[in-house]
């Protein structure tokens, strides 16, 4: 047995070792853990020094918030708010600084107590801004008109303090430079200017500004680039707030931060890697900046692959790649790579088998893809009726017309969110194939409609394409005409025949018998035909005509916003081609 003084050395053994662990490089390790599949393993690091210091704590809530966005359990959601709150109490208290000066230093050196002082400071409001923004996700997903408002304001108190401590270290480091060489190791702000920020610190180093600036840079990168993807008519309600939107700058502030050694450094390349093989693909007007992105994107991949060799995360996006890029077999493997890796993580189980069910859609896969989406209905508890109306239609595709039938009835029943414009579209159209008796025909219609409104179409191969466009050509349905118009169109685009695609856009333009049915066809054809004469100098002033007839014309349609937002992003690039 060790003796009473063995026991007194490794207690405090233990606490030498807790008063000289780099929070900062303790946090980056907890998220590597994280992104290299050890969710629990990061769990657990981050809860056992979650009091050490605002970082680990802030660490720990991340962590939580992570959960909650990935369950949508309420107890998990509300868990996440009461440890995001407290680790914004921790960072707004004054006994917390000292503790935290008390953790991080020993020595008595004036110049690193002054480092910890201003770096300490930024990186407390720092993670409350971030603590903000974190809030306000989960009172968004509430989805009431007082959560709107409540979070609008808290992302305004969020991106001020962003913005205030992204100029305050800017201005740092600016000095910094100014400094001759003998002094570039620590930097005295108070001698190059005599503002606030020399009168509350003597000196810093510019690495711990690097790694603060990374810090701050992933919040302010990502406001930048969600804001600059809003739509027109929402603009004034966000200009109101005081928020910008440079999509440049919101990209070159997160390619800062992956580059960093910030513990938000990983998370700035996942934010990257999203925007490049998520949301770019969705709301490009044509094909070039999705192909920059992708290159982009794999460059990413390929530098991270040493980090991250076996990250279910990364793999999960080498696939995106690869489906972007219709090499849908390969996307395939990774989705089902990714997927036996997290065998203990359901939530992004479930990320990997939403994928398995599109990419087995886009290979005209029904009985996969069907199989994909019913195990998301039975066990996701997010849109279960979106996932039943998926795997209805592929059901019905398969042709299993009877189990196709049961299935649209269910809709009805998992039908929970009344605003939700995904969950409405997938009511209506349940029903309606459940009134008419489905057949297979429509049951691909109805498949080939989702690839269509989801932009999957062009990963389609032109074999798949020619396949679905024979099947369209027999549907006589006259309520359904405008929509099959549309959707021929849209494969005639992607296999390159220009021509006959402007007929059929055109021909769904001008459906009246089937609006009410379909009411998002009219608006949708006259959009995409202004986008196909933006490709022409001699045609963009009509095809800019068009895309404004398309977005003040039409109103209370299917997926409204989601086409405002192409539009705004279709008329964002003609401005940077041609100046208006």
């Amino acid at each position: 047995m060790a003796g009473p003084n063995q026991s007194q050395q490794e207690q405090q053994q233990v606490e030498e070792k807790a008063n000289q662990i780099d929070d900062a490089e303790l946090a980056l390790q907890g998220i590597n853990m994280l992104l290299n599949n050890g969710f629990k393993e990061s769990d657990e690091l981050f809860r056992k020094y979650r009091t050490h210091s605002p970082l680990m704590s802030f660490g720990a809530s991340f962590v939580s918030f992570l959960n909650a966005m990935m369950t949508f359990e309420e107890e998990k959601m509300q868990m996440a708010c009461d440890d995001l709150k407290t680790t914004e109490k921790l960072c707004e208290s004054d006994v917390g600084v000292i503790e935290t000066i008390r953790n991080k230093i020993k020595k008595s050196v004036d110049s690193q107590r002054a480092e910890v002082s201003v770096v300490d400071r930024l990186q407390r409001q720092i993670i409350v801004a971030d603590c903000q923004v974190y809030l306000a996700v989960l009172s968004f997903v509430k989805q009431e008109l007082s959560a709107y408002i409540k979070g609008g304001w808290i992302l305004r108190k969020a991106w001020k303090m962003y913005n205030k401590c992204y100029s305050d270290i800017n201005q740092l480091q600016e000095s910094c430079r100014q400094q001759s060489p003998v002094q570039e190791e620590v930097f005295f702000p108070d001698q190059a200017n005599h503002n606030t920020l020399g009168a509350e610190a003597d000196g810093v180093t510019p690495e711990a500004l690097s790694r603060l600036k990374g810090s701050v840079s992933f919040g302010y990168g990502l406001f930048h680039l969600c804001i600059s993807m809003v739509p027109p008519h929402l603009l004034k309600i966000v200009n109101l707030l005081g928020f910008p939107g440079d999509r440049h700058q919101g990209l070159a502030s997160l390619a800062y931060a992956s580059e960093s050694k910030d513990m938000k450094a990983p998370l700035a390349t996942l934010a990257l890697l999203w925007y490049h093989t998520v949301v770019q693909p969705f709301f490009a007007v044509d094909g070039s900046d999705s192909r920059d992105g992708l290159l982009e994107a794999k460059a990413i991949l390929q530098k991270k692959s040493v980090v991250y060799p076996n990250s279910s995360l990364f793999i999960f996006f080498r696939g995106r790649v690869q489906r972007l890029e219709c090499q849908i077999n390969s996307a395939l493997t990774s989705f089902h790579d990714a997927l036996e890796l997290v065998s203990d993580q359901r939530e992004i189980q479930h990320v990997c088998l939403y994928e398995i069910g599109w990419c087995s859609m886009i290979e005209l896969n029904f009985e996969d893809a069907y199989k994909a989406f019913e195990r998301l209905k039975n066990e996701s508890r997010w849109s279960q009726c979106y996932y039943a109306y998926l795997t209805g239609v592929n059901q019905g595709a398969s042709g299993d017309l009877e189990g196709a039938r049961g299935i649209f009835r269910d809709v009805q029943k998992l039908f929970k969110r009344k605003n939700n414009q995904i969950e409405q579209f997938a009511l209506r159209k349940a029903e309606r194939l459940r009134k008419t008796s489905p057949t297979r025909e429509l049951c691909i219609l109805g498949v080939v409609e989702v690839l269509y409104l989801w932009k999957a179409l062009p990963n389609c191969s032109p074999t798949k394409l020619q396949v679905m466009s024979q099947v369209l050509h027999g549907l006589e349905d006259p309520s359904c005409q405008g929509l099959k118009h549309l959707l021929l169109g849209a494969i005639q685009k992607c296999l390159g025949n220009i021509k006959d695609a402007v007929q059929s856009f055109q021909l769904a333009a001008r459906d009246e018998v089937g609006r009410q049915v379909n009411s998002y066809v009219q608006p949708y054809s006259v959009y995409e035909l202004g986008c196909m004469l933006l490709t022409k100098p001699e045609t963009v002033g009509k095809g800019r005509s068009l895309l404004l007839q398309s977005k003040d014309n039409f109103t209370g349609y299917d997926f409204e916003n989601r086409l405002h937002v192409r539009i705004h992003s279709a008329l964002a690039s003609l401005k940077d081609v041609v100046p208006q």
